[in-house]
């Protein structure tokens, strides 16, 4: 079997810009109570400056690498393991054994389900490995495929 590199579709950038504008949310809120901890109970003003400019800048930085994230996050899937990759800069490569795979369960939090993703959640004795949002009906082809391809390597190693 040949195995062909995936992306994930263009729709997760959306899913990104939003957990960028949650993430941006809560270092709101964090930085309002530093500003209350320096307003109420004599705090340093620096720890509340030092809050806001985190509140400015994470969210920016999160918001400006969707492109990037999304150019380099892909998966393949071989009768000998399940492959994803994220990064350029800071690779991140994983391997997944088909041999070692137990469990493959999909998944979708609010923000996937109304985008119509969902999240695939591959399990080993030690870990679990996520991709983060495919399509429906890709997701379960894939979760079907990995979990045939499990049963015939356990079937052949018996």
């Amino acid at each position: 079997m040949t195995s062909t590199t995936h992306h994930l579709p263009p729709r997760i950038k959306l899913i990104w810009g939003f957990s960028a504008l949650g993430s941006c949310a809560a270092l709101v809120v964090v930085t309002a109570l530093l500003w209350l901890t320096y307003r109420y109970w004599d705090w340093p003003l620096w720890i509340t400056i030092v809050g806001l400019v985190i509140t400015i800048a994470e969210p920016l930085i999160e918001a400006g690498l969707i492109s990037y994230r999304y150019r380099f996050t892909r998966y393949q899937i071989s009768d000998l393991a399940v492959e994803m990759q994220a990064g350029f800069i800071f690779q991140k490569r994983v391997a997944i054994p088909i041999a070692r795979v137990q469990n493959v369960t999909l998944k979708a939090g609010p923000l996937l389900q109304w985008q119509k993703l969902t999240a695939v959640s591959i399990a080993t004795a030690s870990t679990n490995h996520n991709i983060e949002g495919l399509e429906l009906a890709e997701a379960e082809q894939l979760r079907e495929q990995i979990m045939r391809l499990a049963q015939e390597a356990r079937h052949d190693n018996a």
